[in-house]
């Protein structure tokens, strides 16, 4: 089996220490919101072992949550809500989420690093990065602020609509979601706009 080729590192064509770096979590769920994060990193206080938030166990994510926030230069998290992914789609939502926690951030940044292929409609000067998470520490910061944000909310969201699964999976589409989507039905937290959800409101 030949081993995947990885991406070289990413260098930045800025050299300045305002840049922020912003991902999102939550585009392949049925239910919730997609959350987005902006992170600067002081270059001060380096954090050790930031990666894709994908990668680490929940114990070192919300170990590094913590020391996202207590040691960056600047951090915020915005969203775009299931009403918003339904009316735009989940590609643009995304986006708008991104734009959202750039924009929130107290210390505006001089340029954006933006995980992916896409760019939000913004005057910051940016790049984008494909698989930024795992080659820029300010993205992977970003996705680790946002992934221990949604999946602490699909918890809170588990309690109010129960039966789902939503503290397990997320609210992605596990066969245990799929099933529990065919026996109660889509919640108000579910995203009608995507197909396995938009078909058991066709049949109610």
């Amino acid at each position: 089996m030949t081993k995947k080729a990885e991406l070289p590192p990413y260098i930045c064509p800025f050299r300045g220490d305002l840049i922020a770096g912003v991902d999102e979590v939550g585009r392949g769920p049925l239910a919730g919101d997609v959350v987005a994060a902006a992170v600067i990193l002081d270059p001060e206080k380096p954090i050790s072992g930031l990666a894709d938030s994908k990668k680490l166990s929940e114990k070192k994510r919300d170990y590094l949550f913590d020391e996202i926030r207590e040691h960056a230069l600047s951090f915020a998290v915005a969203r775009a809500t299931v009403e918003e992914i339904d009316q735009l789609n989940i590609l643009h939502a995304s986006l708008l989420a991104m734009h959202r926690a750039v924009e929130a951030l107290q210390v505006q940044p001089e340029f954006v690093l933006v995980d992916g292929n896409r760019k939000p409609q913004w005057h910051y000067p940016c790049d984008t990065v494909v698989k930024g998470d795992d080659r820029v520490a300010a993205i992977a910061a970003a996705s680790i602020l946002a992934k221990v944000t949604r999946d602490r909310e699909m918890v809170v969201l588990d309690q109010q609509y129960p039966g789902y699964g939503l503290a397990g999976h997320k609210g992605y589409p596990t066969k245990a979601h799929m099933a529990a989507l065919e026996t109660l039905g889509p919640s108000p937290v579910h995203r009608k706009s995507f197909a396995p959800v938009r078909r058991q409101l066709e049949l109610i």
